[in-house]
């Protein structure tokens, strides 16, 4: 019991930390309201839980013989960043796209495979946390599911606390400045990526 503490610790320390996830899940929340978002939660949520049991089965051994791998998902993740922020801002709707809708189930969990954040954690927790004694899939169960108990509520906060921020922005100026303000936060995060 007292192994699976500083497990939880750890999940929810990465869970609850600003990162992309959150800072997506804000800006989905303001913009959508949390029922709109639960996909994107839910995606997340098992997104990271299959990216952990896949690391913890041996995946994260890859990145450690291939170095480029780690490279070309911080590329990749950035890019995605720059295109969420993009749309975020409005860009695609001036160009006569399709109006800007939260993220889906599976965009939350396909995006934890380009997510530097989310690959540091799920590595960490397969070389730390695996319990020994135990068979690699079942720790690796484990694992995967002490981080879904713990991810969902942390990241439910930040998509709450985006609601909240709901009655702030009735007025369009506002929701464009907090959109701005959310686009250049990934932005940002996107260019620390590639740092």
């Amino acid at each position: 019991m007292t192994e699976l503490v500083p497990l939880a610790t750890y999940c929810f320390v990465m869970s609850s930390t600003p990162g992309p996830n959150n800072m997506m899940l804000t800006a989905s929340g303001a913009n959508f309201g949390y029922r709109g978002t639960l996909p994107h939660v839910l995606g997340i949520s098992v997104g990271g839980a299959v990216q952990t049991f896949v690391t913890c089965l041996g995946l994260g051994a890859l990145f450690t013989a291939y170095p480029a791998l780690h490279g070309a998902l911080r590329v990749t993740g950035a890019l995605y960043l720059l295109v969420l922020a993009w749309r975020l801002t409005g860009g695609a709707a001036l160009k006569g796209a399709d109006v800007p809708r939260p993220l889906s189930f599976a965009q939350g969990a396909l995006f934890q495979a380009v997510n530097p954040k989310s690959w540091v954690k799920a590595i960490t927790l397969a070389s730390v946390f695996m319990p020994a004694g135990m068979g690699a899939a079942s720790g690796a169960l484990l694992v995967s599911a002490v981080g879904l108990v713990v991810i969902f509520p942390c990241i439910s906060a930040w998509a709450l606390f985006g609601v909240a921020l709901r009655r702030f922005l009735t007025d369009p100026r506002r929701q464009r400045v907090f959109n701005g303000i959310m686009a250049g936060a990934l932005a940002v995060l996107a260019l620390l990526f590639l740092r």
